[in-house]
């Protein structure tokens, strides 16, 4: 998400080629593109993540304008030029559930500083002003040939080789130090306050996953034909029908 713009590439370039503390590594980002913040962020109009919003908060919601209120100012913060504290990724819910994205239970938000009340998310005009529509494409565009054809890069950034090294160097992919799994030694810091703020950080404001692999991760096929399900066209009615749902958890790596 750092790198959608030059512009926005060469802030964090410069960050990094900079940056001077002897006790901090340097890095591109000290935001995270993934986290328990940034779940909540997205999912503040559905309880029981309302709640806990409103806990990380000290009892009740942000401030109207930094909450989730239109998919157009949430790109721009992520991908845009102005905002180099900002690195989130979408979470799974943006591909499979439109109620997420309505003020249901009448919540409220709050007021922003333009006079508007923030109610349901304000939706691209493509969606037409409906939620449905709105993840009926989105799904639509996520198993897209395009989107196939360009998936392992996003992986060897997330999971792979360019997660760490002089390879995430290149790549403007390095995260602040904590963020790294086995980069923190937790039970030798013996000051409790630094613990703390060590262990909320990890905790709220995100963790790179595991590096799972060391080379190139290969491209995904998207010419190969799919048989057919060998059950769709049975003639022979199964004996217990079921219906299979697959979920995915929001808190884990997508």
């Amino acid at each position: 998400m750092g790198s959608q713009t030059t512009e926005r590439e060469d802030e964090f370039r410069k960050r990094y080629e900079t940056w001077d503390d002897p006790d901090v590594p340097k890095f591109h980002y000290g935001s995270h593109y993934s986290s328990a913040g940034i779940v909540l962020f997205y999912l503040i109009r559905l309880p029981p993540f309302s709640t806990e919003n409103q806990k990380l908060q000290g009892g009740q919601f942000d401030h109207a304008d930094r909450l989730f209120n239109s998919v157009k100012d949430t790109w721009l913060s992520a991908a845009g030029k102005s905002n180099t504290s900002d690195a989130k990724e979408m979470i799974p819910k943006l591909f499979h559930m439109p109620e997420f994205l309505e003020n249901r239970f009448n919540l409220d938000l709050g007021i922003k500083q333009s006079g508007e009340k923030v109610g349901d998310v304000v939706l691209p005009p493509w969606a037409k002003g409906s939620a449905r529509e709105f993840i009926r494409k989105h799904r639509e565009a996520l198993e897209s040939d395009y989107v196939s054809e360009n998936l392992h890069s996003w992986i060897d950034l997330i999971f792979g080789y360019k997660q760490r090294g002089k390879a995430a160097e290149e790549a403007i992919n390095v995260f602040y130090h904590y963020t790294y799994e086995g980069n923190v030694d937790i039970d030798s810091v013996s000051d409790p306050t630094m613990k703390a703020s060590i262990l909320a950080q990890i905790n709220h404001f995100g963790q790179t996953p595991k590096q799972l692999f060391l080379k190139p991760h290969i491209k995904r096929r998207t010419d190969r034909k799919i048989p057919p399900h060998p059950l769709r066209y049975s003639t022979i009615a199964p004996a217990s029908p079921s219906v299979f749902f697959f979920y995915l958890s929001d808190c884990d790596f997508h």
